[in-house]
């Protein structure tokens, strides 16, 4: 595995085509007695200054959890491709009207049906703090076959890329 540390508009590119085909992550917080909670949910988007966004409710246990402690885990995974995410970052509820209609996706009226003026609609946005990421060749039945035929002729298989990635060292 060749090692990467990628920086500013580099380390954004790299993180949003890790994810693009993931969408969903475990959102983890951190729980007063210092254990970790996490759930499912869908990344809307990574934008050009590497924050992460999600619509959540304004009521969900989430919101609660991050104004009490800020900081999260996101955890992306996607076996098929053999790529793996781990993004900390300082969580913080965005009521921006503007914002929700900029993001909005006729998906997220399945959640919110009173759509982008739903009163309980609003936006988790985190900033990124530290990312790395581990990224495969390629599938695992390749990664599989590869490592058969390094050991078959004595070498080190190339396993992908891992790295991390600082998005915010603007």
């Amino acid at each position: 595995m060749t090692q990467q540390h990628l920086q500013n508009e580099q380390a954004v590119r790299k993180l949003n085509e890790l994810v693009k085909d993931v969408k969903v992550c475990m959102f983890a917080t951190i729980n007063p007695d210092h254990t970790l909670f996490s759930r499912p949910m869908q990344t809307i988007k990574i934008d050009e200054e590497g924050n992460i966004w999600f619509f959540t409710n304004d009521s969900s246990g989430k919101v609660d959890d991050v104004s009490k402690e800020n900081t999260v885990y996101l955890m992306y995974s996607h076996p098929d491709q053999n790529t793996y995410v781990h993004v900390k970052g300082n969580a913080s509820v965005v009521n921006d009207q503007q914002k929700i209609e900029e993001l909005w996706s006729p998906v997220v009226k399945a959640w919110f049906p009173g759509g982008v003026t739903d009163p309980a609609l609003c936006l988790l946005k985190v900033e990124t703090q530290e990312a790395s990421y581990w990224d495969g060749t390629s599938n695992k039945f390749v990664v599989f076959f590869n490592m058969l035929k390094a050991i078959a002729k004595g070498e080190t298989p190339d396993n992908g890329q891992f790295g991390e990635l600082n998005v915010n060292n603007r």
